[in-house]
């Protein structure tokens, strides 16, 4: 089945409406803290390369590329050089990129100066990666922002890929972003660029957030259940948000986009697979009661895991260490988002109200933020496992240095005989600082009461999760590093 010249026009006339001189329709004017990455990528990039956004369903590529090519045309670029093309477009995915590429050039004359293409979903694309491998090669005008998932894009096709394209993963929003998003008018709060930071606070500086920070905690319960996908955020009511969340996950994600991309057949089974890792979010992944619970066998189940990670629903951590420790350890899973668990198993608000689900979420939400603000430094998440079953929820290792968090969200005030795991781990490798993440706004400060063997050598900070969160966000449109020595 051939698609006509006069179709393919037609289509992409309606997704490129500067040819036409108009503007584009309903383009929000707030922009995610990816925006920087890209315009300077984009705009001035430091080395010929495609750019690949990637993440998962619903978390902003689209908007971000139309806000690129927006601000490209205020810039002055001719429109006749700008083509954006979505390849879950039916006729497009059945034309083809170079069809698509000669349609454009038919309807818009090429001008002076670089092309800019922007090609979403380029999952889509036959052969994508020796298509942008030739473009990079050997087209130097053209500038290529593409969007996927990741994964699957990368791993299919990775020596071609070699130098050829730089990636900007895009994650839920964080915190920051959400009460941004939302337009909340709150107590502005005291601005930490890293955490190291507060280690040098006067207690005077710990009493002043406190006080500043109290209107927050109600909307980082109410983000934790609505979630950080731009769309649900802004619905008014959190039982449509979650309903909405709930049909692109399991409608879209699962049954559309795991056919589309990688021929799934058993998708009752891959759902399962997934309604299990929500009952089980934050937990080690025991992939034997896995398969024996959802009647598959192991290789199945751990190809169904890897095909959820590929398309970003969740995140594996590996055991802390090298070789034979990773091997044999269990994999630790986050869900991409702490409101998805509730809005997959129809928990509605209850999660507010049950200290054991809010934890989780809580932890969910940490992991996430973490990983967004230092995913680009490469640096490593594990988990700790020591004696006695101790465990250390993560642990960030940027070069040399390790950097461990424990999520305590709970009522009651930490101390040093809740955190025997964390202890253990800095004794043992003579780790600088560490950080407790707590519920309680006055739960806030420096750890006292550790062992003396430990206090000579380590600090431990106790931060509530909602500051650090928003912080975490905040650093990362400031484009700082957070953890600094």
């Amino acid at each position: 089945m051939r698609v006509s010249k006069e179709e393919l026009i037609a289509v992409l006339a309606q997704f490129n409406p500067w040819w036409r001189g108009e503007p584009i329709a309903d383009l929000s004017g707030w922009r995610r803290a990816a925006w920087r990455e890209l315009h300077q990528w984009v705009g001035n990039p430091p080395v010929h390369r495609a750019i690949l956004v990637s993440g998962a369903r619903q978390v902003g590529k689209t908007t971000l590329l139309l806000q690129q090519i927006n601000a490209l045309l205020e810039q002055g670029v001719s429109p006749a050089n700008i083509i954006y093309a979505t390849f879950d477009h039916p006729v497009l995915k059945l034309a083809g990129v170079d069809a698509v590429m000669e349609a454009w050039r038919e309807r818009e004359p090429r001008v002076d100066g670089p092309e800019y293409l922007f090609l979403d979903e380029a999952q889509f694309i036959r052969e994508w990666g020796t298509w942008v491998k030739h473009q990079i090669d050997f087209n130097k005008q053209r500038r290529i922002v593409f969007t996927g998932s990741a994964m699957p894009l990368v791993e299919a096709d990775q020596e071609s890929g070699v130098g050829r394209w730089h990636t900007i993963r895009l994650t839920t929003l964080s915190f920051y972003e959400y009460l941004q998003l939302k337009q909340v008018q709150l107590p502005p709060l005291s601005p930490v660029k890293s955490l190291a930071e507060l280690f040098e606070w006067s207690p005077p500086q710990f009493y002043r957030v406190q006080e500043q920070a109290a209107p927050y905690v109600g909307h980082f319960h109410e983000y934790l259940i609505r979630g950080g996908f731009p769309q649900t955020a802004q619905v008014e009511s959190i039982t449509q948000a979650q309903r909405l969340l709930r049909e692109d996950i399991i409608d879209k994600a699962l049954k559309r986009d795991m056919t589309a991309l990688f021929g799934v057949r058993r998708v009752l089974d891959l759902e399962h697979t997934f309604l299990y890792l929500c009952m089980h979010d934050g937990g080690l992944l025991n992939i034997s009661d896995l398969s024996n619970n959802l009647e598959v066998k192991r290789p199945t189940a751990q190809h169904f895991i890897e095909l959820l990670e590929a398309c970003h629903l969740i995140y594996r951590l590996p055991p802390f260490g090298y070789g034979k420790d990773v091997l044999k350890g269990r994999f630790k899973v986050y869900l991409a988002d702490a409101a998805i668990a509730p809005a997959v198993l129809l928990k509605g608000k209850s999660v507010i109200d049950d200290p054991a689900l809010l934890g989780v979420a809580t932890e969910t939400a940490v992991f996430k933020h973490l990983f967004a603000r230092y995913y680009s430094q490469n640096v490593r998440f594990t988990y700790w496992h020591g004696k006695q079953g101790r465990e250390v929820d993560l642990v960030a290792e940027i070069g040399q240095q390790l950097i461990p968090f424990e999520v305590k969200y709970r009522a009651q005030h930490t101390g040093a005989r809740e955190l025997k795991g964390l202890i253990e781990l800095c004794e043992q490798k003579k780790i600088a600082r560490g950080y407790v993440v707590t519920k309680s706004l006055d739960d806030f400060g420096p750890m006292t009461g550790l062992p003396d063997a430990v206090n000579a050598v380590t600090q431990i900070m106790r931060i509530p999760a909602p500051l650090l969160c928003y912080w975490m966000g905040a650093s990362e449109l400031l484009n700082q590093p957070e953890v600094q020595d």
